[in-house]
């Protein structure tokens, strides 16, 4: 054995507490990994057994391995004019989330929607799309949507609710909507607010409710009381040199668009020592993915950041001498930390910003509004819209509004469009109990939920990729939404019904939408024009909202900073959106639920969050359960210990728990909605914890493919950088390297390579999702993940290093390396794998015969074997989301990245009908870097010196991920930076 002696200088890395105890656990898990003395456990008898069984295997390989079932295949008998079979069209539409749009562009292959991409014109896509959105084209073929009318339970046809809507809806029924009411998420389709508007004009004494689970009301309550007005507020990432973040995840889940991402990375790109960075603080109780990208962070319970604002308004002198320290003496950690922010913003005022997250209550955002005028942000990092009232109601007291008249018998008649109260609403408004005292009650959704389990009538509604409508932005910037595909099971969009309700004008979706902007755009012959040039470019031009100044009222908001009375210095419950099922809606689809959480790296569950030291205090372990009660409502939930969260806070994801939903999410995880009422909506601070009996199985992926203590990561700060740029080229040490293979030359033709920027990189999953759509992987489940055998061609990694009570984060995204001396190439038996001409790790699935060898001589293990066979008795709809370049896999082969080579090769096709040569640098993208909202990812031909690829792996920050294995991956990365504070800097590894 050749043993390469090396020296390895830096932080140390660690990946859970497991394995920074070294627990039982994790020598078990690691053993099974990596099995100690594996060239010993064969003896002569036993090897010779195994050849002979391996040779039997190869044997039979080419009569039974790779047999797939038998499928027959039916040909187009009839042409359709423009279309050539097999080239994909590309339709821009748009997705709402959260009542925010973000444009789209959509991969359609034979009519079928395959693959969701950003739209580069939309300006808050700017080409990237996050996880949600490119997971939602799997639920658009999930087979257990809702797929007929359905009146108390049972299956009906459309016909028979048009004759209910019919005698129900009737001038003589309704009077002028006595009783009407309606209840849908946060509306943002202009068509819709005018099909909206229509209604309430015919039924004046009618009420309509918006009402997210997730909602930003305290955002706009916040603005409302600092401006005397409803204003929305438009941040720019880009432009601060500092910014203080106070429980505000605006990389992570607390943005409803990719565009902070976009905006903040700008910034974090070095390209050499003399580059500036901005500098980001985060106070936090979660570790979050804003925290992990922070410069400094501190962990904080999240009932405490109204106090540490209050005292850094104080500290800065912002409001005169009418504000009070409310913070009093805390310690001299947070003394330290108010002192050096102050200093920081005021040194760069202009150029700073501060901003507050979504479940911070009205007053801090409020005094977060009065911080950047004081500090000259306005006009610069933060700009102001004026806000009509009809787009900001305060949503939780509307709908505790409609519980009590729900409650009372004032309602008769309740039409919902969308969302899921049954399942959503705080748990003192007993919404669906509520609902059992409405006559007539009628529901629009996607799936057979909870609330459409409650209704007398349950409604298929149609996926936005397969029907007619438009959405707008937060700046009010507005796309239409176009079909890309016939409605599957017949459903139809909100507006339909409520026009269909209401006698609207118009009746179908393609009416109501065209006809609405046809006259916004002047309803004269150039409208037509306008509207086909808007409905291709995905962008209506002219509809984004104008700018102003409003007037702050420092007095007002002096006044409401004041802590509260009655404040609890006990445990917190802090409940957050998930990653994975945002707020249950994705419940059922398992590319989100399989995506590992960005933090705890936790798949299909969530679990109370709790610091080492709450731990400790409680006598807890991972996966113990804890019951968390509140005025008589609790649940159960496991533990999850996470380092850096806050100490005496806990935080739980919502969006599981589903007991009326498809197969795949249905009773998954633990449903956290029974403890969070309305006076406790963000988080509570009157929560009892207590342990009870039993253990909960966790699914985590952050110690599978451990790397054993590789220097995988190569980060430093600013300043060492400027001292020593190529710090990271120079971290390991090792003799010359001498390879065992002749070197081939790859200095002709295309070279495929790829850059990774650490320092850009969010670690938010979005290439994971991405490529799992882009290249037909598979879902695995909770079993095999935890057994190891998640199926994900990228592997974002994790790290930790520092303290388990307060660590620093490194993400690390880790794909095949395409390695030029590539180790699993020549321990293949069959050639499975091989070299291309072109740099590329190939792979012959039809070739492997599943000896798992190559898996075993990665040193980056970035290769998945195939154990089960996930891909027999798929459902037909199921199917149809399948991208028709890339091979269906079957039982027994290994796979793995490819560099998207079916991209590659469509791109060199194109270039060769086109008559040109060379492929144009960043015409070829990966589906991970495609999709990137941070732009961390680079892809190109490294034998062209001016592409961008090149340029990136010649700064000194390129490293090579374990170079003294002279592996030489194609695959390179760009070394984390900090830009800490002097004052605040503190060791960490």
């Amino acid at each position: 054995m050749i043993q390469i002696h090396t020296k390895q200088t830096g932080k140390k890395y660690w990946r859970s507490l497991d394995q920074l105890s070294q627990t039982a656990g994790f020598k078990d898990w690691l053993h099974r990994e990596f099995p100690a003395n594996a060239s010993e456990m064969l003896d002569g008898s036993s090897r010779r057994t195994l050849l002979k069984l391996m040779a039997a295997s190869l044997g039979l390989a080419g009569l039974t391995a790779c047999r797939r079932p038998v499928e027959k295949v039916l040909p187009n008998v009839r042409g359709v004019e423009d279309y050539i079979p097999g080239k994909p069209f590309f339709y821009s539409t748009a997705m709402t989330l959260g009542g925010a749009a973000t444009g789209l562009l959509v991969e359609v292959n034979d009519g079928r929607p395959t693959k969701i991409e950003g739209n580069p014109e939309h300006p808050f896509s700017l080409g990237a799309a996050n996880g949600y959105q490119q997971a939602s084209v799997l639920g658009l073929y999930d087979p257990d949507r809702a797929r007929s009318p359905r009146k108390d339970g049972q299956e009906v046809d459309w016909k028979a609710f048009d004759e209910f809507a019919k005698e129900q809806f009737s001038a003589a029924k309704l009077g002028q909507g006595d009783g009407l009411r309606f209840l849908s998420d946060r509306i943002g389709s202009p068509s819709l607010l005018a099909v909206k508007t229509n209604a309430l004009a015919k039924y004046p004494k009618a009420k309509w409710v918006e009402y997210n689970a997730l909602s930003h009301d305290e955002s706009g309550a916040g603005a409302q009381l600092a401006f005397g007005q409803p204003v929305i507020t438009r941040i720019k990432f880009d432009k601060p040199d500092v910014i203080v973040s106070l429980d505000d995840d605006f990389l992570g889940l607390d943005t409803p668009t990719v565009l902070p991402m976009k905006e903040f990375s700008r910034r974090r790109r070095v390209s050499s020592a003399k580059d500036e960075m901005n500098r980001l603080y985060v106070i936090e109780s979660q570790y979050s993915v804003t925290g992990a990208m922070a410069d400094h962070r501190l962990r904080m319970r999240s009932s405490e950041i109204r106090g540490f604002v209050a005292d850094l308004a104080a500290e800065l002198k912002v409001g005169g001498n009418e504000l009070k320290v409310v913070g009093g003496n805390r310690g001299e950690k947070r003394a330290k930390w108010i002192a050096a922010l102050a200093k920081d913003l005021n040194e760069h005022k202009g150029k700073s910003l501060v901003v507050a997250g979504p479940r911070q209550p009205a007053a801090v955002h409020a005094m977060v509004h009065l911080l950047n005028d004081a500090l000259g942000n306005v006009g610069q990092a933060v700009t102001y819209w004026e806000s009509s009232t009809d787009q900001f109601h305060p949503q939780l007291e509307a709908l505790k509004g409609l519980a009590g008249e729900m409650s009372r018998g004032q309602v008769s008649t309740l039409v919902i469009l969308g969302a899921n109260p049954a399942y959503t609403a705080p748990a003192d408004l007993d919404f669906a109990a509520n609902l059992k005292k409405v006559a007539a009650s009628v529901y629009l959704g996607l799936d057979v939920d909870e609330t459409a389990a409650a209704c007398k009538w349950s409604l298929p509604e149609a996926h936005y990729l397969e029907s007619w409508g438009d959405a707008a932005a937060p700046d009010g910037t507005a796309t239409v939404q176009q079909p890309l595909i016939q409605p599957l099971y017949f459903g139809r969009t909100a507006a339909e019904l409520v026009a269909q309700l209401t006698g609207y004008k118009d009746q179908r979706a393609y009416d109501i939408v065209r006809n609405y902007w046809i006259a916004r755009f002047g309803g004269n012959a150039a409208a037509d024009k306008t509207w086909r040039k808007s409905l291709h470019d995905g962008v209506i031009a002219g509809t984004a909202q104008s700018e102003f100044k409003p007037t702050i009222d420092a007095k007002k908001v002096n006044a409401a900073i004041q802590p509260q009375t009655g404040a609890s210095d006990g445990m917190e419950i802090v409940f957050v959106q998930s990653a994975s099922v945002y707020d249950g809606r994705f419940a059922n689809n398992g590319w989100m639920q399989e995506a590992p959480d960005p933090m705890t790296k936790l798949t299909w569950d969530n679990a109370a969050l709790v610091s080492p030291a709450t731990a400790k205090k409680l006598g807890l372990v991972q996966g113990d359960v804890i019951a968390m009660d509140r005025r008589g409502r609790g649940i159960q939930a496991p533990v999850l210990i996470q380092p850096g969260q806050a100490d005496n806070s806990i935080s739980i994801a919502l969006g599981y728990g589903r007991t009326q939903c498809g197969r795949v999410g249905k009773n998954v995880g633990v449903n956290a909605y029974p403890v969070r009422t309305t006076d406790a909506f963000t988080f509570a601070t009157d929560a009892s914890i207590r342990k009870v009996a039993g253990a909960y199985p966790l699914a985590q992926t952050q110690d599978h493919h451990t790397m054993e203590g590789r220097p995988l990561v190569r980060e430093a700060s600013m300043e060492e950088f400027r001292k020593e740029p190529k710090f990271a080229q120079e971290m390991v040490e090792h003799p010359p390297l001498v390879g065992l293979y002749p070197d081939i030359d790859y200095s002709k033709g295309y070279q495929w390579g790829m850059a990774i920027d650490l320092n850009s990189c969010i670690g938010c999953n979005a290439c994971m999702v991405a490529c799992q759509s882009e290249n037909n992987i598979p879902i695995v489940g909770k079993d095999q993940v935890i057994k190891g055998r998640e199926m994900h061609w990228i592997r974002m990694d994790r790290y930790y290093n520092g303290s388990e009570e307060d660590p620093q984060v490194v993400s690390q995204p880790v794909t095949c390396m395409q390695c030029e001396t590539a180790p699993c190439e020549n321990v293949c038996p069959v050639a499975a794998t091989t070299h291309s001409p072109e740099g590329l790790n190939d792979m012959a699935y039809n070739r492997c015969v599943g000896t798992r060898y190559c898996s075993n001589n990665c040193p980056y293990k970035v290769r998945r074997f195939n154990f089960l066979a996930w891909n027999y008795g798929t459902e037909e709809v199921q199917k149809m989301h399948y991208n028709p370049n890339v091979t269906v896999r079957m039982r027994g082969v290994m796979e793995k990245c490819t560099y998207c080579v079916q991209r590659i090769q469509g791109k060199k096709i194109l270039a060769k009908t086109e008559g040109r040569r060379p492929i144009r640098d960043g015409e070829i993208q990966t589906a991970c870097q495609q999709t990137c909202p941070a732009d961390a990812i680079v892809f190109g031909n490294i034998n062209d010196a001016e592409s961008r690829v090149s340029k990136l792996k010649q700064q000194t920050r390129n490293y090579s991920m374990l170079e003294e294995l002279n592996t030489k991956p194609r695959t390179t990365y760009l070394a984390k930076l900090r830009n800490p504070n002097e004052e605040l800097e503190t060791h960490h590894g």
